[in-house]
Formats: C-alpha cells, structure tokens, sequence
C-alpha cells in the first residue's frame, strides 16, 4: 500500500472515530444530562449557562460533519476551541481521567487528535471540502 493511501485510510479513522465520539458526547449532554442540566454544569463552572447549549448542539452538527467528511479541516478547528476549555474545566481535577470529577488527560487526547485531523484532512471517502493536494514524484 502506498503512503497516500495509507494517510487517506488513517485520516478515515480518525475522523469516523472522532465523529462517533462526539455524537456520543453530544447527545449524553442532550438526552443524559439534559439541555437544562448542561447548562447548570457551565453555570457551576462560571460560564454562561446558554453556552452548554451551543456546546452540545456544535459538538452534535460537529460529530455529524466528521462522519460525513464534510469540512473536515474546518470543522475540526472549530470543535478545538471547545475541547480545550473541556480541558481548562477539568484542570483542577488532575492529571488523570479517572481522578474524581475526571483530569484534563482526555480532553487534551481529543484537542490533539483534532489538530492531527485538521492536518490530514477528510481522507477517504469523505463527501467535501478542502483536499490535500500531493505532489507526483518524478
């Protein structure tokens, strides 16, 4: 298999992975802890509580444009923003994920695994958006 191939394969599974993660993420604060409950959550947190609602529904259209490969360089950056206040909102806990209230390791994975999508791009099979031009060796 060559390299191109390889990269457009990886960028596949890491943005089907990342986009069921979100939907998954999205739809606990929508359907788990509630619209209402997410926003107490941010208020708890010194954030504006309309911002758990925005949260949820970027990180839902997010998930959904990851797994159709739709934009992917984009809507990875725009989801990056988000991880990283998740990240700054578990700060105080720690390290590590499973210290009590959660750590920052796992959200910092997701910021990072955002910026290598962002990278790579869509990859295979996805529908649209900016592509990755490789130069032909002579």
């Amino acid at each position: 298999m060559n390299s191109n191939r390889s990269a457009d394969l990886a960028a596949l599974l890491l943005r089907v992975a990342l986009g069921v993660l979100y939907l998954a993420h999205s739809l606990q604060k929508i359907f788990v802890f509630t619209l209402p409950g997410t926003a107490q959550f941010f208020v708890s947190l010194g954030l504006p509580g309309w911002l758990g609602y925005v949260t949820a529904f970027v990180e839902l259209l997010g998930g959904i444009a990851l797994l159709l490969g739709v934009q992917v360089r984009w809507v990875a950056l725009l989801l990056l923003p988000f991880m990283l206040g998740a990240m700054s909102a578990h700060w105080h806990n720690g390290w590590g994920f499973a210290s009590p209230n959660g750590g920052w390791e796992y959200p910092a994975f997701w910021a990072v695994t955002l910026a290598v999508q962002s990278l790579l791009g869509g990859g295979a099979l996805a529908l649209g958006g900016v592509k990755t031009v490789r130069a032909v060796a002579a």
